[in-house]
């Protein structure tokens, strides 16, 4: 494969968090009987016309700002013709040849540290289509109208990525940015965020691009990266054996890890696109950019640089933290209630992320509060707990026992510092460990440090690991060489 170079462009199509759909007052809350959501203009019955939602305008204007996009004064809707069951329209209500948002940027950072510019050609509003349901109906489809005209824009880039890698840090970053700047909730479960791959390879040192195929509807970043991945080593096989690649729209099932053809696809589809006659050309002022570029909040590349320069953490930890809101709001209420970033940061990152991995919950669903790991962490510093009992006092607080100062209480874990207790204990084990107390002031100083342990964990064993380390350790290192 080093002798083959990957190239990645995306289509997103991002839901708009509004309330109502674009072109009517239906509610756009997800998980509705099927159908129960759709209005007349939705169903398309004859007479009814479209009201354009001001909200999607304003929202997908804050995302060509968030991206440093050209925002065009003028943008019209078209009719993009086609037939297809959860369209009853018989066309999609878009735009083409004169887009909201024009060309803009995007910096993501990689795993590596590097840094990566993606270009987007432009962003489009434009109307979600319904959705064909298999599973309930035996040898039939059935139509749920209940997403068609919820809004979204569709966001294009340039083909600038070339790993999966790259495309699946791209992803991320926009998954970041949308929901910093509240445009939409990012629940891909849902659909709320979509992606279609076009991935194409071609040698080394060549200059024209192969021919790509389409993979459409990625709602995981796992899912974005196996298929990309799976896609390149078949095009490359493919060429290697001396065949060609053929244009096509494919499909991934993540589950399975198939990835399979859907239908073969020309270089231009004739959609009889033209100017939608029911709707006027959207025009924007200057006054109303400037007034929604103000109502930005703090975009997650500003928050990155913050959270460095105010936090002091380091660049790999303060990315984690802040590409993700929810997660740098709760860093923060951590950090202002406990008084220490980097404990928060390493708690957050550590034991939060597994448990919260593990059970498959976002940290919105987490159960143990900001309030409460800020004070687990505060009876770490007044030394109350050692590290190896604040994990379980963590554990107690995921499982709903209470607040760790309750836990604590609770469970009687509380560390012995009395040092008359601790050097108590000390003695009786070096008394109990003669022969290996002997052995260890006869070996060298390279042996020393692997034996120590052995007392050392001797003395957590009494204790129930209830002793205060750095005492411990340090009277133990006095008896030992006594």
């Amino acid at each position: 494969m080093s002798a083959w170079e990957t190239v990645i462009g995306l289509e997103i199509h991002v839901q708009l968090a509004t309330k109502t759909k674009i072109f009517s007052a239906a509610s756009t809350a997800f998980g509705a009987e099927p159908n129960s959501h759709a209005s007349l203009v939705d169903l398309a019955l004859p007479g009814t016309l479209p009201v354009l939602n001001r909200e999607a305008v304003n929202m997908a204007v804050k995302f060509g700002l968030a991206v440093g996009a050209e925002i065009n004064r003028r943008s019209v809707f078209e009719r993009k013709n086609y037939f297809y069951p959860d369209l009853p329209k018989g066309y999609q209500t878009t735009q083409l040849a004169e887009p909201i948002v024009g060309t803009g940027s995007m910096e993501v950072v990689l795993d590596d540290g590097s840094r990566k510019t993606v270009r987007i050609h432009h962003a489009h509003l434009e109307e979600d289509a319904g959705k064909s349901l298999h599973e309930d109906f035996h040898g039939m489809t059935g139509i749920d109208l209940n997403r068609a005209g919820t809004p979204l824009i569709e966001v294009v880039t340039e083909p600038d990525m070339r790993s999966a890698e790259e495309a699946v840090a791209f992803a991320r970053a926009l998954h970041s940015l949308v929901t910093a700047i509240g445009v939409c909730d990012g629940d891909m479960s849902q659909g709320s965020l979509r992606f279609d791959v076009n991935v194409s390879v071609r040698r080394k040192g060549e200059e024209k691009l192969g021919t790509r195929t389409e993979t459409k509807n990625l709602n995981s970043f796992r899912f974005m990266e196996m298929a990309i991945r799976k896609e390149v080593e078949r095009q490359i096989d493919i060429l290697e054996d001396g065949g060609s690649i053929t244009q096509e729209t494919r499909l991934f099932n993540g589950d399975t890890g198939v990835s399979r053809a859907m239908r073969s696809k020309e270089d231009a589809n004739d959609y009889r696109y033209f100017p939608c006659p029911d709707l006027l050309p959207v025009m924007l002022s200057e006054e109303q950019i400037i007034e929604l570029k103000n109502s930005l909040p703090e975009l997650p590349a500003q928050r990155l640089v913050r959270f460095v320069e105010q936090f002091g953490l380091s660049d790999y930890d303060a990315r984690i933290l802040s590409s993700d809101l929810a997660t740098s709001d709760y860093f923060e209420a951590v950090v202002k209630l406990s008084g220490d970033a980097k404990l928060a940061a390493n708690w957050i990152m550590g034991e939060l992320a597994a448990k919260l991995n593990a059970e498959e919950k976002a940290i919105a669903a987490c159960p143990v509060s900001a309030e409460h790991l800020a004070e687990l962490i505060a009876r770490l510093k007044d030394n109350t707990i050692s590290s190896k009992i604040a994990k379980q006092v963590f554990e107690g607080c995921w499982n709903g026992e209470g607040s760790p100062d309750q836990i604590i209480e609770a469970r009687g874990l509380k560390q012995v510092s009395d040092s008359g207790a601790l050097q108590k204990m000390v003695d009786q084990i070096i008394a109990d460990n003669a022969a290996q107390a002997e052995a260890y002031r006869a070996a060298d100083e390279g042996k020393r440090k692997k034996m120590f342990g052995f007392f050392v964990g001797q003395a957590m064993k009494a204790s129930q690991g209830k002793a205060n380390p750095q005492q411990l350790n340090e009277l133990l290192q006095k008896a030992l060489e006594g």
